[in-house]
């Protein structure tokens, strides 16, 4: 397994390099087929988030699904430590839900799942729309700033595939394109091993 280190706003020493080759290794153990492990080390020193001021991705690249996990704190080590413990985590999620479902019960579509859910529409609230000022960026209304955007890939999978991709990048949701009725869809974790799913009817 190859493991590359880059630093944005800081350095890398060799020590750091070594200490997470070997760390990282340890990986091996919940998922064999772990090719490469980028390690994106983000240091931006915030007064007000010190023990923030270190922000750690790992980025593992296998023959299945890319897992992800992010981590901050005060220094390299410790950052990196939170975010292996995280990714160590999501991969036991994931190989743990394969074998409740595998052994439970067999996958379902999307139409399946949502079939019997009861959709009620409300009509949204009459809203004043305000402008105001975040930085140097004028806002309209009191929504949410975008402060990060990214796009990926897609291609069709099913249900069972996005339940395993969402537990190996570690997120409560995943956007997917089900494979059986071509719909763009979102499945998110409830409780436990409970899920439910969301999916757009592009022909309303």
């Amino acid at each position: 397994m190859d493991v590359v280190v880059t630093g944005r706003h800081c350095e890398i020493s060799d020590s750091f390099r070594g200490h997470c080759a070997e760390k990282l290794s340890k990986l091996e153990k919940h998922d064999h087929r772990i090719i490469r492990v980028h390690v994106e080390v983000d240091s931006e020193p915030n007064p007000r988030q010190h023990d923030k001021s270190v922000h750690v991705e790992l980025t593992a690249f296998s023959k299945g699904p890319v897992i992800r996990a992010e981590a901050a704190a005060d220094h390299q080590m410790a950052a990196l430590d939170l975010a292996l413990d995280k990714m160590a985590t999501q991969m036991r999620r994931a190989s743990d839900r394969r074998r409740v479902h595998h052994g439970r019960r067999s996958p379902v579509s999307v139409g399946q799942a949502l079939a019997g859910m009861e959709i009620i529409e409300e009509e949204p609230p009459a809203e004043t729309e305000v402008q105001r000022k975040v930085g140097p960026i004028e806002v309209t209304g009191d929504g949410p700033l975008v402060v990060r955007e990214k796009t990926h890939p897609a291609s069709a999978m099913t249900l069972d595939q996005a339940l395993y991709e969402m537990e190996l990048v570690g997120h409560d949701f995943y956007l997917f394109v089900d494979k059986e009725s071509e719909r763009p869809s979102v499945v998110y974790r409830r409780r436990g091993y409970d899920y439910g799913v969301i999916s757009l009817d592009l022909d309303s």
